[in-house]
């Protein structure tokens, strides 16, 4: 690649540093609303903009909180009106504070041109296999949850829907599919997880 190259290929790259809805967000914030029970009280993981958490809060009058790393996604989160806290994953929360977890996790497996070190890169990688984040959130996640608690958790057939089933299973969560979606070059799926 040239240097002439270098702005050209710069200005094809999205400016926006957060996530916005797309098909996945609209396929768990539906799936999850119907499923949640009114006065449940649910955290989004990696809540970007806040789409899935108001639309979950709106339809189904659970008690909502958003948390994501990116503090340009909190602000758009609570222009929105959702209550967000900055942070990774779950660690920011206290034990057995949710009924239910949500997470529609960057689950791209990394390019192999490199990638881009930025908050939008961030949103959708899921490093080398795709599933690198979602590995760090099965590994916590059940200290949040209350006892009878259940997970939602968006994947898609590019970061291997059996491998994401094995992993959860490796750290104690049974899976469902719950709803499932084909795109152009993937199925998207909502899997519900709950601990054995």
């Amino acid at each position: 690649m040239t240097d002439d190259e270098t702005p050209r290929l710069a200005e094809l790259r999205e400016v926006d540093q957060v996530y916005q809805p797309a098909e996945d967000s609209h396929l768990l914030a539906e799936t999850v609303a119907d499923e949640v029970e009114s006065g449940a009280t649910l955290l989004d993981v990696g809540t970007g903009s806040g789409y899935v958490a108001d639309v979950v809060s709106t339809e189904s009058d659970a008690t909502v909180v958003g948390v994501d790393l990116n503090p340009l996604a909190c602000e758009q989160a609570r222009a929105r009106g959702v209550s967000v806290l900055r942070g990774d994953l779950v660690s920011p929360f206290r034990g057995d504070a949710f009924d239910v977890v949500c997470f529609n996790p960057p689950y791209l497996p990394e390019a192999p041109e490199g990638v881009w070190d930025d908050w939008m890169e961030q949103a959708v990688t899921g490093g080398e296999d795709g599933r690198a984040v979602i590995a760090a959130f099965l590994e916590d996640v059940e200290r949040v949850l209350r006892p009878e608690g259940r997970i939602y958790l968006l994947i898609s057939t590019v970061t291997g829907v059996d491998a994401v089933r094995s992993l959860a299973e490796s750290h104690g969560f049974k899976s469902t599919v719950l709803a499932e979606e084909s795109h152009s070059f993937e199925r998207l799926l909502v899997l519900r997880l709950w601990s054995h």
